[in-house]
């Protein structure tokens, strides 16, 4: 087995946006004159497409709503994630993400974003950090019919660098995702890929259990532990020591 591609998620994993997703989903519920999250926010949200979260913290409030009446909710959230966005001085990217990002490029690995936000949102983004180069390919939220825990946009980015190169023969043991919630994890297992926890979200413990290796930051992903281990894997379900 041999490792040749690695896909990131992107909230949480690249940039620390957590805290904003909610506000916004907070204020569009109060929009509608329901009441906001609260603990709902780590069973529902966190993990998960601004379609799959909203869509079900509106059905377990009673209100049941089309996909046309969904667009323009997350259409409505978009824009104000590009305005609090503009608000900062400076993009909460997470320390040493952009630097593992490179050093990861630098090693010709192929690399690609799969997340559950929406495009225009990780455009904004990868552009503002300048690290929208060192991607292949990025599936987003809005690109899929199901959200996380469905391994189906992890499955289409294997497929769409499938694509961009014909002699590369990705298989999904091939590949190594970074992911920090449970349901990205578990889209990443039900995919076949190996995942890397980052406890960027939850506590180091809460996530060592579910993931093939888990990290506190990126520093501690080292190149040389990454190529010894695919180097000498015997099978899919070992674990990165």
């Amino acid at each position: 087995m041999v490792l040749k591609a690695v896909l990131f998620d992107f909230n949480g994993v690249i940039i620390k946006d957590e805290a904003i997703h909610r506000s916004l989903i907070d204020e569009l519920l109060l929009g509608e004159n329901l009441t906001p999250q609260g603990r709902q926010f780590w069973q529902v949200s966190v993990g998960r497409s601004d379609r799959a979260c909203l869509k079900e913290l509106l059905k377990l409030r009673g209100r049941f709503v089309t996909d046309e009446y969904l667009d323009k909710l997350i259409a409505k959230k978009a824009i104000a994630y590009r305005q609090k966005l503009e608000q900062l001085e400076a993009l909460p990217i997470y320390p040493d993400v952009v630097q593992f990002i490179e050093q990861m490029y630098n090693s010709q690995y192929k690399l690609a974003i799969v997340t559950g936000a929406i495009g225009s949102e990780v455009e904004l983004v990868v552009k503002q950090a300048k690290i929208g180069m060192f991607f292949d390919t990025i599936v987003s939220g809005d690109e899929i019919s199901q959200s996380k825990p469905d391994p189906e946009g992890y499955l289409l980015a294997i497929e769409r660098l499938n694509k961009l190169y014909p002699d590369l023969h990705l298989l999904p043991s091939e590949c190594l995702a970074i992911e920090d919630t449970f349901a990205g994890i578990e889209a990443v297992k039900a995919a076949g890929i190996q995942a890397v926890a980052i406890a960027h979200t939850y506590p180091f413990h809460m996530l060592q259990r579910r993931a093939n290796w888990t990290v506190d930051t990126f520093a501690d992903l080292e190149l040389d532990r990454l190529n010894d281990f695919f180097g000498g894997a015997k099978s899919g379900d070992e674990q990165l020591a």
